[in-house]
């Protein structure tokens, strides 16, 4: 079992765990390439990964619509879901050849889907399969290959079976490894559930730190104050914010200023510098709900941010939406604010 320790220096070097201080979580019909534009404004320094793509998806699917990203986004990563090594491979460097800087292995989603595929969470129990695939992928490509996994899965131990996993990646070249402190239990609970009844054991990460201090390890999940961010630096290399950077997208650009020092940007800022986006994906024949979903938690907490979401969620759907909506939006806000 790994037992938690006393807080000591991070061991691992500091030039390789710099790139994951502070990362976006992958996240499924959400982190797509509008949102991690948006995020890209908030946080100039985070991490940013896409959606889990599968490896089918990736060999046989629509590439460009599947993996294409803007420049802007930059330090981005594709998550990938799959066990199959040469497919992974395969994966790899076709995600390389996009120009990713980074490939995530999923082996940490529950829902019934990635159990019937034979990835995601599953894969916790067959850790040298998981390795094989880490091997493949390092061998394909040049940039860097990561994990994405949870503390354990259903009936595992409080650690034997975490430690002979990270052992076995360890082993097969892995550098970098992202880990949600929750148990996922494939039967019995769905993936909202899996996100919020397992308890969170951030113990058992910062100890697995303690094990493999080689290892850039990064802390995932609960994680929803820029405090708790910093709490959590001082045990292991990175963190990982998920949908409390969805929903109070602002959070991200309170941690880059309390981890990077970055000015706060005024949040009609914010949007001024998306419209230049917004206007080009709406001359390519996109819709103004693609983005605009994203920002609707933009002024959470703020006087105003209810007339803002309102008049947002009421208008971007129409057919002719375009940027004075969020015009409006913003202009909502600020009158909600005067007659304060």
């Amino acid at each position: 079992m790994i037992e938690a320790k006393t807080a000591a220096p991070l061991a691992a070097d500091d030039a390789h765990v710099a790139p994951w201080r502070l990362c976006v979580a992958p996240m499924m019909d959400w982190t797509d390439r509008h949102c991690r534009h948006f995020h890209r404004l908030l946080a100039p320094h985070a991490r940013l990964y896409t959606e889990m793509v599968t490896s089918g998806a990736v060999l046989h699917g629509d590439r460009a619509h599947l993996l294409g990203f803007d420049a802007s986004e930059h330090p981005v990563a594709l998550q990938l879901g799959g066990h199959e090594p040469r497919e992974l491979a395969a994966c790899a460097r076709i995600g390389s050849d996009f120009g990713y800087d980074e490939i995530n292995l999923n082996v940490g989603c529950p829902s019934d889907r990635v159990q019937s595929g034979r990835f995601g969470a599953c894969l916790m129990r067959e850790p040298a399969l998981v390795a094989d695939g880490v091997a493949a992928m390092r061998a394909a490509t040049r940039v860097e290959v990561t994990v994405k996994c949870r503390i354990g899965v259903d009936d595992q131990d409080d650690g034997a079976d975490l430690l002979r996993f990270v052992e076995l990646q360890v082993a097969a070249g892995l550098k970098t490894l992202i880990v949600h402190a929750r148990k996922a239990w494939l039967q019995g609970l769905s993936p909202k559930e899996n996100r919020e009844i397992p308890p969170l054991n951030y113990a058992r990460v910062y100890a697995l730190k303690r094990e493999f201090p080689q290892l850039c390890i990064v802390i995932n999940g609960g994680i929803t104050e820029v405090d708790a961010v910093q709490r959590h630096l001082r045990h292991v290399d990175g963190v990982m914010l998920g949908r409390a950077a969805y929903h109070d997208p602002y959070l991200l650009a309170r941690v880059e200023r309390a981890l990077y020092a970055t000015p706060l940007p005024e949040r009609g800022d914010v949007l001024a510098r998306l419209r230049p986006y917004v206007e080009s994906h709406l001359r390519a024949g996109g819709a103004l709900n693609h983005i605009g979903r994203h920002l609707l938690g933009l002024f959470l907490g703020l006087p105003g941010a209810r007339a803002y979401r309102r008049l947002l969620s009421e208008r971007m759907h129409q057919p002719d939406a375009g940027v004075a909506v969020l015009d409006d939006a913003l202009a909502a806000v600020h009158a909600q604010r005067r007659a304060a």
